[in-house]
């Protein structure tokens, strides 16, 4: 059965550049949403709350920075977390706020990449959401001009910034990105159209029009993974989507998502999320039934 996913009225008008909400929670009491801005989180004194972003499922530590791209699902359970006064300040901006035409100068090259990595969420480090808590925290005092260029120097700063992780999956649905190749775009292309069946390196070099060997260093010069790996994370993200939305059995899911062998996929599940399919369905409805942080 499908879990209901709420469509979000952001306070943000369309005359502003950003907002910016500071609260001290004392419940979890909002449900599983998603809306059409940018959203950068920080939170504090929230120990052993869950975080949902896409197919990703997590428990959170006392403190972490957290952006989340347009139309992500997204949320932050209450869990384990047993804090009456955790903090949570949340900045968002629309997704027009750079133009596109700027966003692919060349000194606005990191924020473009920070943009497109966010549509699958991304945590900062510890040290970096250190560096920028206060700045995020005054952030609110500032008003007009003053404001949107702390916006930017903020967004330049976690752009640059180290040991970023990226918490959802590529998903087939996921929105396009800009690759500087339009070789690998129709290779994703026909990697995300095609893969519930078999699939080789020859047929998507031929795609691509290379030879196997230089398209396979070319494509992980590109996307920062091999060709195995990138078809079996669209693979295992095919499967977390129907492990969440249906009742189908995990065995159907499986052989439905590319996959001809339920111990090749129960492996490959377990090392991507840390869960078998049974305990990541099992987890995931059980949080999605408690009430919501943000």
């Amino acid at each position: 059965m499908k879990e209901e996913t709420l469509k979000e009225i952001i306070p943000i008008t369309l005359n502003d550049c950003y907002t910016i909400l500071s609260r001290v929670k004392t419940d979890f009491d909002f449900p599983l949403h998603y809306h059409d801005a940018f959203e950068l989180n920080y939170l504090r004194n929230t120990k052993g709350a869950k975080r949902i972003i896409g197919s990703h499922m997590e428990e959170i530590d006392d403190e972490e920075l957290v952006l989340v791209g347009p139309n992500l699902e997204h949320a932050w359970f209450k869990n384990n977390c047993m804090n009456k006064d955790g903090q949570e300040i949340t900045l968002q901006f629309h997704r027009d706020l750079i133009d596109d035409k700027l966003l692919n100068r060349t000194q606005l090259h990191f924020i473009k990449n920070l943009f497109e990595l966010s549509y699958r969420g991304i945590l900062f480090s510890k040290e970096t959401t250190r560096q920028i808590r206060p700045r995020i925290i005054s952030l609110s005092e500032k008003k007009g001009f003053d404001g949107v260029l702390e916006l930017f120097s903020i967004l330049h700063d976690l752009s640059i910034s180290r040991n970023m992780r990226i918490l959802s999956d590529k998903t087939i649905h996921q929105e396009s990105h800009t690759y500087t190749s339009r070789r690998i775009e129709k290779a994703l292309d026909y990697m995300n159209k095609n893969f519930d069946k078999h699939i080789t390196l020859a047929a998507v070099s031929k795609i691509a029009n290379m030879t196997e060997a230089p398209f396979s260093r070319f494509f992980k010069s590109k996307t920062g993974s091999n060709f195995v790996d990138s078809l079996n994370e669209i693979r295992i993200s095919h499967a977390t989507k129907m492990l969440i939305e249906t009742s189908q059995m995990i065995s159907e899911i499986a052989y439905q998502s590319g996959f001809n062998s339920m111990a090749n996929f129960n492996k490959l599940f377990k090392r991507k999320k840390g869960l078998t399919p049974k305990e990541y369905r099992d987890s995931y409805h059980q949080s999605a039934e408690q009430r919501v942080f943000i």
